[in-house]
This record gives C-alpha cells, sequence and structure tokens, in this order.
C-alpha cells in the first residue's frame, strides 16, 4: 500500500506542473492590471510610482521568467503576497479555509444523515410513491441553481423569521465587544450556519441519496442477498450489514472526490451569504486582479483533488478487501 500511495504522489508531480502552466497563463491573460490593482482605482499615482512596483512584483520580467520565478517561490513554501489585503497568501488561506472547512463538513454531515437513509428505503420500495417522490425531490436539488435556491431561502426563510441571520458568519455587535462565553460564540456561528447549511446540504443529500439508491438497487437481489434472507435474517440485517455494505463503493468515489470541495469552498454560495470563506476570498481575488491570491486558490484546489481521488482509490480497498491496488 504504502509503495502505491508513494507512486500514485510521484505521478502528482507532473500532473500538478502541467495545472500549474494552465493557471499561470489564464491567469496572465485576465483583463486588468496588477498595478493598478496595488494603488487602487482612481489613485493618482506617477509612473515612475507605478514602475517602481510593477518591479516590485517581478512584471518587468518576462512571462516565461515570471512563471518560474512563482514556481520557485511555491516549492519554498513561499505563495506570494495579496496585493490588496497586503498580507502573506499563505496567512490569508490558513485563516479563511477552515471557515469554509467548517460549514462544508457540517453540511455534508447533515446531507448524509438524511440521504443514506432514503436512499436506501427507496432501494428496497422500488417503484412505489416513496421511491418516485424522492426522485423528483433529488432531480430538483441536482437541477436548482444553489445561488437561486439560497435567494428563496433568504426571502421566505431569512427574512419572515425574526432574528434570523442572513449573512455573515458572527454577529457584528457580539463579535465587537467580545463574546460572555465560549458557548455564545459557538451558538451565534451556529445561528449564522443555519441557512447556508440547508442549502448545501439540500445540493449534497440530492447527489448521495440518487449514488446509494442506484447502487442499492443493483446489490438488493444479488444472490447473497437471497441466501441471507433465506437464512431467516432479519430485514434490516439483511439490507445494512449485506446489501449495504457491499454497496458503498459508488459512495466512496463521491465522497472522495466531494474532499476537495469541503477546503475548496462554495463559491457562489459564500458570495451570496457573504460567508468569510475561501470561496468567497477567491472571488473577491479575481475582481481585484489580486494575481498571487488567485493563483494559490487555484493552485490548492488542484492539489486537493488530486489528493481527494488518491483517498478514494484507498478507501476502495477498506470497503470492499477483494479490491488490490497495483503497485
Amino acid at each position: 500500500m504504502l509503495k502505491y500511495v508513494f507512486k500514485r504522489i510521484l505521478a502528482m508531480i507532473p500532473v500538478l506542473f502541467i495545472i500549474s502552466i494552465v493557471i499561470f497563463g489564464t491567469v496572465k491573460a485576465m483583463p486588468g492590471d496588477e498595478v493598478t490593482a496595488y494603488f487602487g482605482a482612481g489613485s493618482k499615482v506617477t509612473q515612475e510610482q507605478r514602475d517602481h512596483v510593477r518591479e516590485l512584483l517581478g512584471l518587468d520580467k518576462s512571462l516565461p521568467e515570471q512563471y518560474v520565478r512563482w514556481v520557485g517561490r511555491m516549492c519554498t513554501g513561499d505563495l506570494g503576497s495579496s496585493i490588496t489585503l497586503k498580507k502573506p497568501v499563505g496567512t490569508i488561506i490558513g485563516d479563511y479555509v477552515w471557515n469554509t472547512f467548517y460549514l462544508n463538513v457540517v453540511s455534508l454531515i447533515v446531507a448524509l444523515i438524511f440521504a443514506i437513509p432514503v436512499g436506501i428505503k427507496q432501494a428496497v420500495k422500488k417503484g412505489t410513491v416513496f421511491d418516485n417522490f424522492w426522485t423528483v425531490f433529488s432531480l430538483l436539488g441536482i437541477s436548482v441553481p444553489t445561488f437561486f435556491f439560497a435567494l428563496v431561502l433568504i426571502f421566505f426563510v431569512g427574512l419572515q423569521i425574526p432574528g434570523m441571520p442572513i449573512n455573515g458568519m458572527r454577529d457584528t455587535m457580539l463579535s465587537s465587544f467580545g463574546y460572555s462565553s465560549v458557548f455564545q460564540e459557538i451558538g451565534d456561528i451556529a445561528l449564522h450556519s443555519i441557512l447556508p447549511v440547508i442549502v448545501l446540504a439540500f445540493s449534497s443529500f440530492a447527489s448521495f441519496s440518487r449514488y446509494v439508491r442506484n447502487s442499492m438497487v443493483e446489490v438488493i437481489n444479488m444472490d447473497y442477498v437471497r441466501t441471507a434472507r433465506s437464512k431467516g435474517l432479519k430485514e434490516k440485517t439483511v439490507i445494512y450489514k449485506h446489501a449495504f455494505k457491499n454497496a458503498q463503493i459508488p459512495l466512496v468515489t463521491l465522497l472522495g472526490l466531494y474532499i476537495p470541495s469541503l477546503f475548496s469552498g462554495a463559491v457562489i454560495l459564500e458570495s451570496v451569504f457573504i460567508w468569510p470563506g475561501i470561496g468567497k476570498v477567491l472571488i473577491d481575488a479575481i475582481n481585484q486582479r489580486d494575481n498571487s491570491l488567485v493563483m494559490a486558490c487555484l493552485m490548492f484546489s488542484a492539489l486537493l483533488m488530486l489528493l481527494g481521488n488518491l483517498l478514494s482509490d484507498i478507501c476502495y480497498t477498506l470497503v470492499d478487501p477483494r479490491i488490490k491496488v497495483d503497485e
């Protein structure tokens, strides 16, 4: 197993190299000027000041040289500095990524709590009203854009319930003057999380329930399941211990692909709810032409995607011992 993991990590290096070229080229092709973003739109600066900043940012060098310098700094752990926030990029990512992680993990847990039993029951009651209802519901969850559902929820729930926050992660007044206790802070964050968690969980539930249902439908009529029933085992034991255990591989695949989004952020959702996560930071950085921050966030997401795929393959062997990794 360790040999397989080591080989996969080595294989990631050329992939990351190609991704870095694509990211660098795309970001550099974006319209706008980093020097103008550095001073701020509308600032009156002399040409000498602009030239000085251009040299300071390394923009006076050719694109190949800029790329080599950027990759070289990344290899040493230096992600550069944000020209708008005036902070090291690594510090910014560290400050905001955990807000995104918290939001996505809570949403994932909520989605799985509902999706797994619903998906299993759909498979058991295939073709019934229950199955058809949740099939339509999951299709609705997949089809409805996240931002639209978020806006509907804000209007019909957030604005109708007194005291229900519709943006941010903390109450501005409480966070400014300080919380009286850690429990008050936890309660404040939990209250602000309700609407964004519902939106994210709704979308995730739709995907997970469909995967669980389809996988269980394939497994539930196999010979070993019928054999378990013929032995007189309880139906719950047959379904959850025998059938679901062998229907987990597609779910593990989806979870592995979902892992990068735990850190990379729900870009649109964070912008709608003004949630201080890495997704909103990325959108703001793109709008403000903060190239160092944009490229670091995109590389971070790409690395997480590759690690998520690796973790999925490893989890295959844990869920189903019959699957052996190719070393």
